[in-house]
Formats: C-alpha cells, sequence, structure tokens
C-alpha cells in the first residue's frame, strides 16, 4: 500500500498537467480563432497608389527633359517640353484669320450702313411715289369730272347758240316788212354771236379738260413705273444687307480655331500636376514624341493604400472606417495607421470551378487547386500618417485590422 501511494500521486498529478495543457491548448485555439475572426490580419498586401502615365497630347521632338528616372518632382514643376514653333505658328496663323474675319465683318458693316441709306432713300421713293400715285389718281378723278361738266356746258351752250342763230335767221326778214326794227335785229345778231362764241369757249373748255385728264393719266403712270422701280431698290438693298449673316456665323469657327491653336501651343510645356515621382522614363532629349505614346509614369505621392486580401470569411467584420495596422516589410519595426476606404465585392471568379467570365473585375489568385479554398476580396486601406520620403509602389505589406477600436 505505502508503495501504490506516491505512484498514484504522481498519476493524478500527471494527470492534471495533462488536463491543464489540454486546456490551455483548447483556450488558445479559441482565443485563435476568435482573434482571427474579428481581428483579421493578413500578410497578402501591397503598397498601392494612383499611377498617371504622361503621355503627349501633341506630337514633336522632346526639346527639354530636365527630369530623371525616379525624381521626386514638386507641383507645377516642367516635366518636359516639345518644340513649339510649328503649333506657335498655327497659333498667329489662326489669330491672323480671325484677325482678317473682323476685317471683312467691318468693311461690310461698312457698306451695308450704305446700303441701308440706300434702303432708307428707296423707301422714301415709294412713299413718294405712293404719294404721286394717289395725287395722280386724284386729279384724274377732277378732270374726268371737268370733262362732264364741260360736255354739259358745251351742249348748253351749243343749244343756246342754235337758239341765238334761230331766232335771227327768223326774224331777218321781217325787218324788211318793219315788223321788227333794226335794234331788235342787231341785238338777235350780237345774241347769235355771242353764243356761238360761247360754243367754241365750252369746246376749248372740254379740250383743256381732256388735256388735264391726260396729263394726270400720264402722271399715274409716271407714278406706277417709279414705284415699281422703288420697290426693287428696296428688295435689292434689303436682301443685300443679308450678306453679313454668313460672315458673322464664321466668328465661332475662327475662335474655336484660336482656342485650339492655342490649346495645342499650351500642350508643348507639361509640368506636373502634383506632388510626384517620377519613375519607367523611356525617352531623352531629341526623340520625337507621339501622340499618345507614354513617356513615363507619375506616381501619386499625396495619398499612399494598402491593397489587402482577405478571405470572405474574414470581411465580415470590416466596413468603411475600420482602423488598421500597417507594417512593411522593408521596416517592420515601424507601424503605420490605416482605415478603410472600400471593401471589395467582387473578384473573378475561378475558372476551374465555373469556367471562364468576362474581364472586369480584381483577379485574385489562390495558391491551390486540389483543396477548395476560400475567395479573397481586396479591401482599400488608405494609409494616415504615410513615411516623409514616401513608400514604394508594390511594398509587401502585414495588415492587422481592429474593427472595435
Amino acid at each position: 500500500m505505502s508503495d501504490d501511494t506516491p505512484s498514484s500521486k504522481y498519476t493524478f498529478r500527471g494527470n492534471l498537467i495533462s488536463g491543464f495543457i489540454v486546456l490551455g491548448a483548447l483556450l488558445a485555439g479559441i482565443a485563435a480563432i476568435y482573434t482571427v475572426t474579428n481581428y483579421p490580419r493578413t500578410d497578402d498586401a501591397e503598397v498601392v497608389a494612383n499611377l498617371i502615365g504622361m503621355a503627349p497630347l501633341v506630337a514633336g521632338p522632346v526639346v527639354e527633359l530636365p527630369v530623371h528616372d525616379n525624381d521626386f518632382v514638386k507641383k507645377g514643376s516642367l516635366l518636359y517640353k516639345i518644340d513649339d514653333r510649328p503649333y506657335l505658328y498655327a497659333l498667329q496663323d489662326a489669330l491672323a484669320a480671325q484677325e482678317r474675319l473682323e476685317g471683312e465683318i467691318e468693311n461690310e458693316t461698312r457698306r451695308i450702313a450704305a446700303q441701308e441709306s440706300t434702303v432708307d432713300v428707296a423707301n422714301a421713293g415709294r412713299e413718294n411715289a405712293l404719294a404721286n400715285k394717289s395725287r395722280a389718281d386724284d386729279e384724274i378723278k377732277v378732270s374726268e369730272a371737268a370733262i362732264a361738266e364741260a360736255n354739259a356746258a358745251l351742249a348748253q351752250a351749243r343749244a343756246d347758240a342754235d337758239y341765238a342763230v334761230g331766232n335771227l335767221h327768223r326774224i331777218e326778214p321781217l325787218l324788211a316788212k318793219e315788223f321788227v326794227t333794226p335794234d331788235d335785229v342787231h341785238r338777235a345778231r350780237s345774241l347769235a354771236e355771242a353764243k356761238t362764241a360761247a360754243v367754241e369757249q365750252a369746246q376749248a373748255n372740254l379740250g383743256l379738260a381732256k388735256a388735264k385728264l391726260l396729263a394726270a393719266t400720264a402722271q399715274k403712270q409716271e407714278a406706277v413705273a417709279q414705284l415699281v422701280q422703288t420697290e426693287a431698290q428696296v428688295k435689292e438693298s434689303s436682301q443685300a444687307v443679308l450678306v453679313l449673316a454668313p460672315l458673322i456665323a464664321q466668328r465661332e469657327s475662327r475662335a474655336a480655331a484660336v482656342r485650339l491653336a492655342r490649346y495645342n501651343y499650351e500642350q508643348c510645356s507639361v509640368v506636373a500636376p502634383f506632388d510626384a515621382r517620377v519613375t519607367n522614363l523611356t525617352i531623352s532629349e531629341g526623340e520625337y514624341a507621339k501622340v499618345g505614346q507614354q513617356l513615363f509614369t507619375l506616381i501619386d505621392t499625396r495619398t499612399w493604400w494598402v491593397l489587402a486580401n482577405f478571405r470572405e470569411t474574414q470581411i465580415q467584420q470590416l466596413q468603411v472606417g475600420t482602423p488598421a495596422d500597417i507594417y512593411l516589410m522593408a521596416n517592420l519595426h515601424k507601424k503605420l495607421h490605416g482605415s478603410v476606404e472600400s471593401v471589395g465585392y467582387g473578384v473573378t471568379p475561378d475558372p476551374d470551378v465555373v469556367g471562364r467570365l468576362s474581364q472586369g473585375l480584381p483577379d485574385v489568385q489562390r495558391t491551390l487547386n486540389w483543396v477548395r479554398l476560400a475567395s479573397r476580396y481586396p479591401v482599400r486601406i488608405r494609409i494616415t500618417n504615410p513615411p516623409a520620403g514616401g513608400l514604394r509602389v508594390g511594398e509587401v505589406a502585414i495588415v492587422g485590422m481592429h474593427p472595435g477600436r
């Protein structure tokens, strides 16, 4: 019995220690699972920044290239300059064409002003012709009335003359028989002569009235002809005034040509749009730069991100604003801080499972083909305290998330 007592004590102690070890391992496993689930971390991350390919908008030989590969440039610094003489000449030609057009418009405006005066004169002439025609119509009416009155007066004068002559012929034979006195015959002869003269006067008045009618008719015809002529002049002058419209319509076209020429001229000298790092410089002074052919790339150093790929089982805790600790493999002793800007909602499906689909989604590679792995989604994390000297695109990073912080 005494020999078994120590052995039993050792067995109990060993079981107790083993139980503590198992319990510790279990707790450690639970803690690890909790940490991985609620505080995800990954070393599948890289530093990224906005990249801008600098490609010229105009073609020509490069005459100035003050930057070098991997240089840091400040906003507004000259990056390169293309020979601007052809574009300067094009701008000068466009400006000269614009000035010529303005000169033509000015000259045409003066000519049109004179034509407008002609139009005014023609309008005045037309009004005068209308007035003349109206007066001629009135005179014709007056002349026609005078002719009618003269015809009536002539008829009355002829009747009176016929009566007077007849009366003279009737009393002249009676003078020999002394039935009438010589005074009676003399009065009758005088009356007959007066009435005959009155007929001649009435005929003369009728002729004068007819002559006035002819004159008024001629005046009307002249007024109508003048009216037709002045209306033609008014129409011709009014059409001539419209000649200025096509020239004015060319103003915007010439102005657009000047703006385009000035734009091309200004694009010969290109400056940095922001603080940046020059990289992948593939041209030198003297080389001919082509439109759209990239010369080098600018890395925007104002903002830096880490693009971290997290498993689909981890991103449930991540949302915009979630804080993160970032360590760069180049310097694991320095901790950077960041916050989530966006969480990916799509990646390219595994072609071994669903086949090839159209492009347009991030392609996050899986590491094994014979084991079904969780998909990884890119999470963009903005670095809030980047180093003063900047970072390098593509640096490997280790990211730890703190959703509850």
